[in-house]
């Protein structure tokens, strides 16, 4: 009986997200500033939960700085902050980079039959 219920479990985390304009928008303006996009490749690269400190060894800007683009990406819905005491751990929200692929690709003209 747990398996079965782990299985719908898997089938509702697999839904895909849908975002809205202000989303979408929110979203696009964090991913603007080249330093939070390469915050972001860190944490996407790095395969488990980065830690700030982490983060910071391998981004040429300052803790404060660096503070700043967490708490820009996270409002934004691309990651989330785990809290341990004063350690704080960063990680990709899951689908999001998906759902924000699917709408990009959605721009993508209709391929036209040649006539």
């Amino acid at each position: 009986m747990a398996g079965s219920r782990h299985a719908v479990g898997n089938t509702e985390a697999a839904k895909p997200l849908r975002l809205t304009r202000a989303q979408r928008a929110v979203i696009l303006k964090a991913l603007a500033d080249p330093r939070r996009f390469e915050l972001l490749q860190q944490i996407a690269g790095a395969g488990c939960p980065l830690g700030c400190g982490q983060a910071l060894a391998a981004l040429p800007i300052s803790a404060a700085t660096l503070s700043h683009h967490i708490k820009e990406l996270e409002a934004a819905g691309l990651i989330e902050v785990r809290r341990e005491g004063k350690f704080h751990y960063l990680s990709l929200r899951p689908g999001i980079l998906r759902a924000l692929a699917a709408c990009l690709a959605a721009l993508e003209p209709a391929s036209l039959p040649s006539r």
